[in-house]
């Protein structure tokens, strides 16, 4: 399975993007992680097969996450962003049968787009 990430730049706070992740093969639970410069690759969301979601505290509200299964691509619509919502955002697929905010779960990766908020 291949992930191609798009859809993220610079935004001025408050403002909001639209992330995509397209699948070439067949995937199950996908989620959302974001990397800032320095720090660890954290959870955002996930969504499952069955398309029920999960966030993470600090993006409640403002993102939704969602799967057309049909054509094996995943959304993140962001909100209201923050400044501290800036890092590089990867989408990833998960190993069959999870759908949790664990990264190490995740079997295939795409490679990034960067999200930049200015405040």
């Amino acid at each position: 399975v291949q992930l191609q990430a798009s859809g993220g730049g610079l935004v001025q706070a408050g403002g909001s993007l639209r992330l995509s992740c397209a699948a070439s093969g067949r995937t199950y639970a996908m989620g959302w992680f974001r990397q800032a410069p320095g720090g660890e690759r954290d959870f955002v969301a996930a969504v499952s097969w069955g398309g029920r979601t999960s966030y993470a505290d600090s993006v409640k509200g403002r993102f939704t996450i969602s799967k057309d299964n049909a054509n094996d691509t995943m959304y993140l619509q962001m909100n209201s962003l923050k400044p501290e919502d800036t890092g590089v955002y990867y989408c990833a697929a998960a190993r069959l049968g999870y759908s949790g905010s664990d990264h190490r779960e995740y079997a295939y990766w795409g490679q990034g787009t960067q999200v930049t908020v200015s405040s």
